[in-house]
């Protein structure tokens, strides 16, 4: 008797939900034991709505990504991150302070031009950096990101594997990030 391999022991399914969703956006999506390929097949992308969750379903750390694909696709769609545990400050009377924790945070996004421009902006944490580097390579022009130390902390060599695919991307020393020379020395 021989064993087959469920599905789940497939080294896409970690993936599965994300690929669905890609799927939905109108991409070919073809895997194999150690790749993944991607085919839009020339057509633009559709928008697709997220709801994040708990493993196997849709990852949290995937949304910024689909925010910036939503940026670009036609139509429109929500990314709903659920399970935010975050506090958020109220004032609860005669000066009390209270703590209120909201349970889902949703994003809409209503593509009503298909390009992005190019622009300076700010990495505020990892998962906002992917966005903002997604968006800047489909963008018309340069962006600039500042603050990229949140992207070297989550995603090594970014930049080399983003040229592998194409993409003019590099990192850059500005002169807001280039520290003063040392005085001489007595």
């Amino acid at each position: 008797m021989t064993a087959v391999p469920s599905a789940a022991s497939h080294p896409a399914a970690p993936a599965r939900a994300v690929l669905d969703k890609l799927r939905e956006a109108g991409a070919v999506i073809d895997t194999g034991d150690d790749w993944i390929s991607l085919d839009m097949q020339g057509k633009r992308l559709k928008a697709v709505s997220v709801r994040t969750a708990p493993y196997p379903a849709f990852p949290t750390d995937m949304q910024a990504q689909f925010i910036a694909m939503n940026a670009i696709a036609e139509g429109a769609a929500s990314v709903t991150e659920t399970g935010v545990r975050e506090p958020f400050p109220s004032r609860a009377g005669a000066g009390a302070s209270r703590r209120e924790h909201r349970d889902s945070r949703q994003y809409r996004v209503d593509a009503r031009c298909a390009k992005l421009r190019g622009a300076p902006v700010m990495a505020t944490d990892l998962r906002a950096s992917a966005c903002l580097v997604l968006a800047g390579l489909v963008a018309e022009g340069e962006t600039l990101i500042d603050r990229i130390y949140h992207i070297d902390r989550g995603y090594e060599c970014i930049e080399e594997k983003f040229q592998q695919l194409g993409a003019r991307i590099g990192a850059c020393l500005t002169p807001a990030a280039v520290l003063p020379a040392r005085p001489p020395e007595p």
